[in-house]
């Protein structure tokens, strides 16, 4: 019986030694490299996330600039998408001035994007106020325009009549 369980034990023993030959074969050929890869993996990946969440934060912030400015800007946005009408740009600015002639200017060499207007107005008043107050008005109207400089004053009475171009964006729509 002696014999038995010594044969028993060097098979067991010999089973083992091949059994730990093939798990030190398999880590030597296989897991270790594999492993290395897979750190090196580990870092280009968190390399890469670092870097999209630093893009991400650049579009967040350029994101929230973007929506700030709409909003900050929304008026103008929606005047460049308006069509200017003279008809009602004269009905809207006639209660201030007694008289409101909108004249459109041919000029030769414009891009095309703007149509410049003479205005003429008079107005019974004694200081050129009102005529600041309708320049305030301009700036926030449904449309885009620039005043040209000089604007004329010319007394007569008790009354101030003014004459000054504008350009007006024309929609190119």
């Amino acid at each position: 019986m002696s014999k038995r369980k010594n044969h028993r034990t060097l098979y067991l023993v010999l089973i083992s030694l091949f059994l730990f030959t093939g798990i030190v074969i398999f880590s030597v050929f296989f897991l270790i490299p594999k492993g290395k890869e897979y750190r090196t993996l580990r870092l280009e990946s968190k390399k890469e996330q670092q870097l999209i969440a630093r893009e991400q934060a650049k579009y967040d912030k350029a994101q929230e600039k973007l929506q700030t400015l709409k909003s900050k800007n929304a008026h103008t946005m929606t005047a460049f998408s308006t069509a200017f009408d003279p008809k009602k740009f004269t009905k809207n600015n006639h209660k201030d001035f007694e008289d409101l002639y909108l004249t459109e200017i041919e000029m030769g060499d414009h891009n095309g994007s703007f149509k410049v207007y003479e205005v003429n107005a008079t107005t019974k008043i004694t200081s050129p106020q009102i005529f600041y107050q309708f320049l305030e008005k301009i700036n926030t109207s449904d449309w885009i325009i620039a005043v040209n400089f000089p604007i004329y004053f010319e007394r007569e009475g008790d009354r101030i009549k003014s004459s000054f171009t504008m350009k007006v964006h024309r929609n190119a729509i």
